[in-house]
Formats: structure tokens, C-alpha cells, sequence
């Protein structure tokens, strides 16, 4: 009974529209109050204090902030120039050129969001220039910047490790074939839709002589150090050099470094812009990770967990089963909440349940965050769609309808996903 308390008071909170930082210490302090169950206040504060007073919780913020670094030093324009030269040419390799933009930059800010912006600011305007629908262009984009999430370093696997302790070394691996599939699948249609729609060749052939007189030594040296960002990054991780919180704060002083002193992109005086930006985008979150310790604490206390086990355990069987219904729920949830709250309150739940069903923690947690980058380019709270719709100025509802083929694409490779584990654990072990 004190399990179920917990839950509805924390899902009215949500109706009710009430930040999920606060619902979820209502749903903590509901048993407590109303039942004496789940511990004392004075622990659910300690719990909440604790939360917050995390090492590996530093790369979140560490990681949004050499995002919105790189963002602003113009680094999509130099990868996009790079890649377009050599897949441009052919037929849908401007989209093309997008996909693979979008899957190395996320690669840098590991964030949905900040690719969508950083590459649809600078792609979207390019492809209506050269003829393309410029809402379909905004609907690639929102689609394609989800791979920010998966592709690492990746803020969300760092959220689903600090929820349920699993490596994000592993994690990050386990993103990365993934990610490649999805673009794979993403640039597919865009091939197949400008086979059948058709191009402007000539102004395609234009623009894309300008790239090409530049020369490849010249686009490759204007591109070599955002391409170098996720070699060290990564590189640093998976050869021991340092960890991933460490790696987090070699992003930022590499993007620093690079934005400032070498490209002069930015100015010195702008650095307090970019940290406020990265406070701002990371405020809410943790709140919601501070109370998160304290919400999981209450749940464990009340059995709000066996109960989620027990009734797992008594209704599905086998792997497969567990995680088809994971996917439809991840993608449901996917469309109503945001992407880091719905991890920090799933992935701990769940977890435990369906790895005695057979699932691999890393697995799990993949499938988790690219059911949820769908959500966020679904309607009728996905952030990229939003973040679409502002750049090319259409309504985000007309984005979400352009993107929708690229939507039924992303779900193909995720089935793939879901059902061969090997294609997320292959590196990992």
C-alpha cells in the first residue's frame, strides 16, 4: 500500500503539472507522513543532500558546457564542409551529409537538443538554398539530432550510470554501433525520398564546387580539430588515461582551447555567457538528481522495487517479451518527459527486474536512450521538434509531420536494436 502511495501521488503530481524535482519529493514524503512508512524526513533530506554531493555528477554540466563551447566556435559549419565533399554529389548527399554531421557532432555535445540547434542553425537555411522543402530539412534535423544522445560521450548514459551504477565506460560503447545504425537507416530514406522527389542538381553541383575548389587538405585542416574531439575524448576514456568525469573537464578546456586560441571563433569575454547558458540548462536537472536519491531511497524502503520485480517476474517469461514492453513504454514516456527525469526514474526500477529475465544492464540502458532520443523529435513535447520548428520558423507540429518517415526509419533500426544485443554489447565485451 505504501508502494502504491508513492507512485500516485508522484504521477498526480505530474498531471497536475507540478516540476518533477517536486513530485517526486511529494510522492518521498507521502508514505512517511500519511503512513509512517519509507523512513523519516530528516533522511529524506540527507538522501536528497547526498544526491547532489556526487563526483561523477560533475560530468553532466562539465560536458553540456564544452558543448555550447564548441556550438558557438561554429564547428558544425567546418564538419559539415567536410563531410559534404565527399558524399555530396550524390544522390540525397546533402541529407546525407547532415546525418553524418549530426552523428559526429553528437560525438561533441553529446545533447539532442544542442545538435539539433548547433547543426540545423547552419544546415537548414544551406538545404533551402539549394531547392529542398525547407520543413522537410527541419524535420531531418529533429529526427537526426537525437543521435546526440546516443552517439557518446553521451549525458544521458552518464544519467542512466549514475542511476544505476553500471560503467559509462561500457555505455559509451555500447552507443556507438547503435548510433551508426540509426544514421545508417536515417540517411536511407533521405537517399530513397530525393531519388523519388527529385533534386536541384545544378544548384547542388553550384554550391558544392565552392566546397570542393577549397581542397581536401584545406577542408580537412579547417575540420581536424573538431574531428580530433571525440578521438581524445573517447581514446582518453578507453585506453584508462582518464575516466569519464575526467573526460568531461578535458572537453571543456579542449574546447577552449580550441574556440579561443586556435580557430578564434570566440572571445575571451564571452566564456561567462557560455557558463551561465550551461547553469541554466543544467539547474533543473539537478534538482531532479538530488531528489531522485532520496525518491529511490523511499521506493527501496516500501518495496515499491520487489513489487515492480515480482510483478515483472510473474508476467513475463523471457527477454524478448520484457523488452518489447520496455520499448513501448520507453517510447510513450519518451513523448510526455523529458529524457534525463524519465532515466533517473526507470532505468533504477526497472533494472533489477529484467537483468533476472536475461538482459544485459547495457543493453537495457541503449535501448532506453534511443527509445527516448525518439521522443524527442515526437510530438507533442519533443524538444527538437521545437527546436526545429525555431530555426526554419515553422510551426513544430508541421516539423513532426515532415519528420515522421525519419521517425518510422528510426524505429527499424530500432528493432534491430532491441532484438540483436550483440549490436550494442559487441564492443563492450
Amino acid at each position: 500500500m505504501a508502494a502504491l502511495l508513492v507512485f500516485v501521488v508522484f504521477l498526480v503530481a505530474i498531471i497536475l503539472s507540478i516540476p518533477i524535482g517536486v513530485s517526486m519529493i511529494l510522492g518521498s514524503v507521502a508514505p512517511i507522513m500519511m503512513m509512517a512508512r519509507g523512513g523519516v524526513i530528516p533522511q529524506v533530506i540527507d538522501n536528497t543532500l547526498s544526491g547532489a554531493n556526487s563526483t561523477p555528477i560533475l560530468a553532466v554540466p562539465l560536458f553540456i558546457l564544452g558543448g555550447v563551447i564548441m556550438a558557438e566556435g561554429g564547428i558544425s559549419k567546418k564538419l559539415f564542409n567536410f563531410f559534404a565533399y565527399f558524399v555530396g554529389r550524390f544522390t540525397g548527399g546533402v541529407p546525407c551529409a547532415v546525418v553524418l554531421t549530426c552523428l559526429f557532432y553528437g560525438a561533441i555535445s553529446g545533447s539532442g537538443p544542442a545538435t539539433t540547434a548547433a547543426v540545423g542553425a547552419m544546415c537548414v537555411p544551406f538545404m533551402a538554398d539549394l531547392g529542398y522543402n525547407k520543413t522537410w530539412a527541419a524535420g531531418l534535423i529533429a529526427v537526426a539530432g537525437g543521435l546526440g544522445v546516443i552517439i557518446p560521450p553521451s549525458i544521458p548514459f552518464v544519467l542512466y550510470s549514475l542511476a544505476t551504477g553500471v560503467s559509462t565506460g561500457k555505455l559509451f560503447l555500447g552507443g556507438v554501433f547503435p548510433g551508426i545504425l540509426i544514421g545508417l537507416f536515417l540517411m536511407a530514406y533521405a537517399v530513397f525520398y530525393c531519388a523519388t522527389k527529385g533534386e536541384d542538381k545544378a544548384k547542388i553541383k553550384a554550391r558544392l564546387d565552392e566546397i570542393s575548389a577549397l581542397g581536401f587538405w584545406a577542408l580537412f585542416k579547417d575540420s581536424f580539430w573538431a574531428l580530433m574531439c571525440p578521438i581524445i575524448i573517447l581514446g582518453g576514456i578507453y585506453t584508462g588515461f582518464f575516466t569519464p568525469t575526467e573526460a568531461a573537464v578535458v572537453s571543456v578546456f579542449y574546447a577552449i582551447i580550441v574556440c579561443l586560441f586556435i580557430e578564434r571563433s570566440i572571445k575571451f569575454k564571452a566564456l561567462p555567457a557560455f557558463l551561465i547558458s550551461s547553469v541554466k540548462t543544467y539547474g533543473g536537472l539537478a534538482f531532479v538528481l538530488a531528489f531522485a536519491t532520496a525518491f529511490g531511497r523511499v521506493l527501496s524502503l516500501t518495496h515499491a522495487t520487489s513489487a515492480v520485480q515480482d510483478f515483472i517476474l510473474n508476467n513475463f517469461s523471457s527477454a524478448t517479451s520484457v523488452l518489447t514492453v520496455c520499448t513501448i513504454i520507453f517510447l510513450i514516456l519518451g513523448m510526455i518527459m523529458d529524457t534525463g527525469p524519465a532515466i533517473i526514474i526507470l532505468a533504477p526500477v526497472l533494472l533489477p527486474a529484467v537483468k533476472m529475465l536475461g538482459v544485459d544492464e547495457v543493453h537495457f540502458g541503449v535501448v532506453l536512450v534511443c527509445c527516448l532520443s525518439i521522443g524527442l523529435a515526437t510530438p507533442p513535447f519533443g524538444l527538437d521538434l521545437f527546436v526545429a520548428g525555431n530555426i526554419s520558423q515553422d510551426n513544430p507540429m508541421d516539423v513532426a509531420a515532415r519528420a515522421f518517415p525519419f521517425i518510422v526509419a528510426f524505429l527499424l533500426s530500432l528493432a534491430l536494436i532491441v532484438y540483436v544485443p550483440a549490436i550494442s554489447t559487441w564492443l563492450v565485451y
